[in-house]
């Protein structure tokens, strides 16, 4: 124990090739690492630092829980608390640790997170964990809204076609009214012009052409 604590107090050692710090300036190990946004085939890892130290980056080991395969990602310059797991395989289980990236090294691995990735026919998970989050929560909201606004779209063009069916209604009786009546008017007119046709034609018929014959 005397000799770990020696360790640990030790100062820091600066030469021009290295820079060997005691293990007391590692920066913090993330805590709260949880996994959300699930998907076939990608996922969100999200963290916290405690406050007070600089931190500069991450790191995150990705694993598969057989073992099989083992991918690290790693970023800085960077104050992102959270990263996007892209490639993963559906319906497969996964381990990840994330480390912080100070100016003096990185910290412990943070504790395992174990998740499983959805079928490409599911959307969500089932888990109430993942219902609670906010960004499903904003979906659910914003599917909702699009329902009424359809609904709201559906029901004005019902009431356009109504409106319109009923204006082609009654211009076809206006329409049938107005024939009608131009008939009527017409029937009278046509009645009185052919008795003096047919008067003309009588009187052409009684004219007969004279010839007069003169002697010599």
């Amino acid at each position: 124990t005397e000799g770990l604590s020696a360790h640990l107090n030790r100062p820091c050692v600066l030469n021009p090739s290295t820079l060997l710090c005691c293990p007391a300036d590692r920066p913090p190990t993330p805590v709260n690492v949880s996994v959300m946004h699930l998907r076939a085939d990608s996922a969100t890892v999200s963290w916290d630092v405690p406050e007070g130290d600089i931190i500069i980056g991450f790191s995150i080991s990705q694993q598969k829980q057989d073992g099989h395969m083992q991918r690290f990602i790693r970023e800085v310059n960077t104050t992102s608390r959270s990263c996007v797991l892209w490639d993963l395989e559906e319906e497969t289980d996964y381990i990840i640790q994330v480390q912080s990236i100070g100016l003096y090294g990185e910290s412990q691995a943070s504790k395992k997170v174990h998740f499983r990735t959805l079928k490409k026919t599911d959307r969500f998970p089932s888990n109430s964990s993942n219902q609670d989050d906010p960004t499903v929560q904003g979906l659910d909201k914003s599917r909702h809204l699009q329902t009424g606004e359809m609904i709201i779209i559906v029901v004005v063009l019902v009431m356009w076609a109504a409106v319109i069916a009923l204006f082609c209604r009654q211009y076809d009786i206006i329409k049938d009214n107005d024939s009608s009546n131009n008939k009527e008017k017409a029937k009278p007119s046509s009645e009185r012009s052919t008795p003096e046709h047919q008067s003309g034609g009588l009187l052409r018929s009684k004219v007969m052409p004279s010839i007069n014959i003169i002697e010599v």
